[in-house]
Order: C-alpha cells, then structure tokens, then sequence
C-alpha cells in the first residue's frame, strides 16, 4: 500500500508523540503494545493478516523516530527482519499462522542468521540442516532472549533454508551476550540436533530481501539518533555561558556544528533515498550507500557530541553516551561498512 506525503509524516509524528514520554531503558512489553497498536510492529505486515501493509520508505521514517528516542525494543528484529523474511519465504500456511501475532505484539519474532564472524553473508552462516534438524550457532541474535517466534537461517548442502524453531525445543540452547549497547540485546543460539520446521522452499534470495529491508531500517534509526544528538548539541551550545557568552558563539563550535550539519542531512538523504529505491534496479547501490554512510556519520556524530558538551558529555547521567553505544553497535550490524562499499562498487560496474 501507499501513503502520501502527508501521511507519511502524520505516522511518524504520532510514533514520535508516543515515544517522547517513555524513558530509555530496557525493553518494556506495554510500549511494544502501543507501538503495535499504532501499526509499527504490523508496519509491513499485510492487511491480510491484520497489519498495515506499508512499505520500505514508511519503514524508513519510522525508523527515523525510533531511532532518535533510542528504542529499546525488537523494531529490527521483529517487525522487520522477522516479518520480512516470513513474507519473502513462507508459504500462505506461514503467514496466516504467524503473521497476526507479530503484527498485534502479542508475539516477538528473532531470527539466527550469521555465525561467529558476523559477516551477514551466506559466507557467514554456520547452523546447519540435516533433514529437519539443526547443528551449529548462530551470533548477534537481535532480542533472543524474548523472542517466541524464532526463524533460522541454515545451510542445506550448498543451497540455504529458513527454518522455524519452538522456543524450548530440545537441543537448542541460548545465551545472552555482553553488550556495549543495553538498548539493543544480543544473544548466541546453540543447536544441538533442534527439531526444526522449513519455511517454503525459499533460499538466499530471500533472506536477502529481508535483510535489505532490516539495512533500511538501520539506516533510518542511525539517521534519526544521529539528528538528535546533534539536536541535543546545538541546544547546549546555545544555552552553556562561558566566559559570558553561550560557547555556540565561539568559531571552532560553529565550524564543528556546521561540518555536523551537512553530514547528518546527506546521512538522512541516503537512508531515505535507500527506501525509496527499494525494488528497483538501483536498489543495491542505494543501499549500500545508505549502509556505510549511516552508520559512520551517526558514529561521527556521537562522537563529537560528546565533545562538545565537554566534561558533561562523559558523565552517565547525560544521554550523549547512549548515543555513542547505539551509534558503535550500529556499525557492524547487518554487516561492516567495508562489505557495503564493496557491495555499492560491484552494484557500480566499478
């Protein structure tokens, strides 16, 4: 489905109304409710199976939102790379089965996907199926912990599957791991011959689609924690005196906020460019681009809030460090920036 401009922006303003009066912290199952309600959980979630059936650039500017008040809840893991990959790979079955629930928030969906090297790759994959059983682990498992809707991505000789694991299902084991961001839980999965059940008959190419909606919304989130940080910054610049003038007058600021500036506005345009050029030829470029892009400014960005706010910005008690270990966790997810300017070079014929 479609929305205008308009109404584009009217979602994000009521996501951003709703998440200007929750505090940051862990995840808190009432929010995820209202967020659902609102039709984030169910944002591409088909109308047929009781979501909203929005696209990528209205997942993008969501993100946007979401980002900016550093959610800790499973936006990426559930709402769009489990949902993303149960509509590119499942079957109708599927998708009546376990679509509703995710959409509403009464279900919270993972999936386990690259192994210790963290590549996001079929390179990186390190479960794998034997008939309908799995072995190995999975790493970097977003929101593993509270998940009830648990995909795996695993190799079937040299092809790749999707699969689909009970919670308590015997052999399988997981473990929370140690974070430097508390806002975005990781866990490993074990899998200890783990009766599993295939989605459809899809392989890679599915999972990529799902994972290129999953880098959009990234993309979108360090676009958007980026401009509020940033936001934060100009507003202490304006209002810290010293020396009997707010230090925002000083030159050496103003020319750190400008070069800020430009790059969170050209961070904005290539997610929202990204969004805009998914399922088209140019698609991979513009993904790559954002990908790369993103997640170096709103790690820039941090960085240099910190900075600038001076001894202030190090305390725990100011929100510049949330920002930093969001930006910093950000940076790898999905895959590094370095295999994005690969993947935006070979998509240039270059």
């Amino acid at each position: 489905m479609t929305i205008s401009v308009a109404e584009r922006a009217e979602l994000r303003s009521a996501v951003r109304d709703l998440l200007s009066s929750q505090a940051p912290g862990e995840f808190d199952r009432a929010l995820w409710h209202k967020l659902a309600a609102q039709g984030v959980a169910g944002l591409l979630v088909g109308t047929e199976y009781g979501g909203v059936g929005l696209g990528a650039q209205e997942l993008e500017a969501v993100a946007e939102e979401t980002g900016a008040a550093l959610l800790p809840a499973p936006f990426l893991a559930s709402a769009v790379l489990t949902v993303a990959l149960i509509e590119a790979a499942g079957t109708e079955q599927d998708r009546r089965r376990l679509l509703p629930g995710l959409a509403d928030g009464s279900r919270i969906g993972t999936v386990a996907l690259t192994g210790a090297t963290g590549t996001w790759s079929p390179g990186g994959v390190a479960v794998r199926a034997d008939g309908d059983t799995l072995h190995g682990t999975a790493h970097y498992v977003l929101h593993g912990q509270i998940a009830d809707v648990l995909l795996v991505v695993a190799r079937i000789g040299h092809d790749f599957g999707v699969f689909e694991v009970a919670p308590e299902a015997p052999g399988l084991q997981r473990t929370a791991a140690t974070v430097f961001d508390p806002s975005t839980p990781l866990s490993v999965f074990a899998f200890d011959g783990v009766p599993a059940r295939r989605l459809g008959t899809a392989g890679w190419d599915a999972v990529q689609r799902a994972l290129d909606l999953a880098v959009i919304a990234l993309a979108g989130e360090q676009a958007g924690g980026a401009r509020r940080i940033f936001e934060i910054t100009v507003d202490y610049l304006k209002t810290r005196i010293q020396f009997g003038r707010p230090i925002g007058s000083f030159q050496a600021l103003k020319h750190m906020a400008a070069d800020l500036l430009l790059e969170v506005e050209s961070a904005t345009s290539a997610a929202q460019h990204a969004a805009a050029q998914f399922g088209t030829e140019n698609a991979d470029a513009a993904i790559a681009l954002a990908a790369f892009t993103c997640a170096q400014v709103y790690h820039t960005t941090a960085m240099q809030a910190i900075q600038m706010h001076g001894g202030i910005g190090f305390t725990w008690e100011h929100p510049a460090h949330r920002f930093l270990r969001r930006a910093r966790t950000g940076v790898p997810l999905f895959g590094s920036p370095a295999q994005f300017r690969e993947r935006y070079l070979v998509a240039k014929g270059a």
